[in-house]
């Protein structure tokens, strides 16, 4: 699996292959019934069971690979090192850190390194983003109040 540092955005032909594939698998989703669908690769010839979640997921990919944005797969239950995690935050590892020291954010340590479940980092992400959209809301409701927004 690649680091965050690894990840590069698709190419306008990957884009291009990743929309048509993407438009492709979808209508196939749709009729599907089987839990565990038979696919074959065309260029072997060899067929293989996937689970449905799996095709979904890929689907997905897809979806966000045409529209330019990178990729990665993380498993939930993985823990991170701090430079990672502060990668995913968009923040800087020292920062990271004070959150961590806080408790902002629980961690464990390995020996001298600290670790953090990426599913924590989802959850400190989504509600930090909250916290943001409401301050924000809450500012653009005082500019209405003080008639900042009049023509």
């Amino acid at each position: 699996m690649n680091s965050l540092d690894d990840l590069k955005k698709p190419s306008k032909e990957e884009q291009q292959i990743a929309l048509a594939s993407y438009h492709a698998l979808d209508q196939v989703l749709k009729q599907v019934s089987s839990r565990t669908p038979e696919i074959e690769i065309a260029e072997t010839g060899e067929k293989i069971k996937v689970p449905i979640q799996s095709l979904r997921l890929l689907s997905k990919i897809l979806r966000e690979t045409a529209q330019g944005r990178p990729i990665s797969i993380v498993p939930l239950a993985l823990e991170v090192t701090t430079q990672s995690a502060a990668d995913f935050l968009g923040c800087s590892r020292p920062h990271l850190v004070k959150l961590l020291e806080k408790g902002d954010i629980p961690y464990t340590t390995v020996g001298r390194h600290r670790r953090v479940k990426f599913e924590d980092l989802q959850r400190y992400k989504k509600v930090l983003k909250a916290s943001q959209r409401k301050l924000l809301i809450d500012m653009m409701k005082q500019d209405e109040a003080y008639n900042l927004y009049a023509s």
